[in-house]
């Protein structure tokens, strides 16, 4: 079994923000390798998020992020299970730093549903004429489209943007992170974003 330091598992927590003894179990079961260990710990906070997500959420904060020299506006409502989480400075930072985030990326909707079925055909028809163009064979065509069009929700859906803070993770793994530490489960509501002369 590999030596894992305190400082090591120190380390590891300022990281991620998962407990000490999660830390220590993670960098035991990776071999106290640091990025292995910090995956493990994702994956955990993905579990623990999936078991809490039929759970009630009627509290939470609406917070608003205005950019420098005001001509970008952000309002988001984040809800979680207890008043007690929303008070907390994590649930609060999260919020903060999603509304900055849709600040700087302007996504179209939260997760790929929120997009326009309109909005898809079009991107799909691009996608085609593109393909076609390119001298692409006709029964590659569906795979292309659908490669494609996973990437276009990267760019323009919240919970699959890379967060601009940390390209490393999603918003949807930022957002997994702060239920795992929190205990609660965690929903970005909906959100509205505001810009001069748009």
């Amino acid at each position: 079994m590999a030596n894992i330091s305190a400082t090591m598992v120190k380390e590891l927590r300022e990281k991620t923000g998962a407990g000490m003894m999660d830390c220590k179990e993670a960098l035991a079961a990776c071999g106290a390798d640091m990025d292995k260990a910090t995956d493990f710990l994702r994956k955990k906070g993905l579990a623990t998020a999936q078991k809490r997500s039929g759970r009630a959420m009627s509290q939470g904060i609406i917070e608003s992020y205005i950019h420098f020299g005001g001509k970008i506006g952000v309002m988001i409502e984040v809800n979680c299970e207890t008043d007690f989480v929303a008070k907390t400075d994590d649930f609060k930072e999260f919020a903060r730093n999603v509304a900055m985030h849709i600040a700087a990326t302007s996504p179209w909707g939260i997760v790929p549903e929120d997009v326009p079925q309109d909005v898809i055909e079009r991107e799909k028809a691009i996608y085609k004429e593109q393909a076609l163009e390119s001298g692409k064979p006709e029964k590659m065509l569906d795979k292309i489209i659908e490669g494609k069009l996973s990437k276009f929700y990267k760019d323009f859906c919240l919970m699959n943007q890379q967060y601009v803070k940390d390209p490393n993770k999603s918003i949807a793994d930022y957002l997994n992170e702060v239920i795992a530490k929190t205990g609660e489960n965690i929903t970005i509501r909906r959100f509205a974003r505001y810009q001069v002369g748009v």
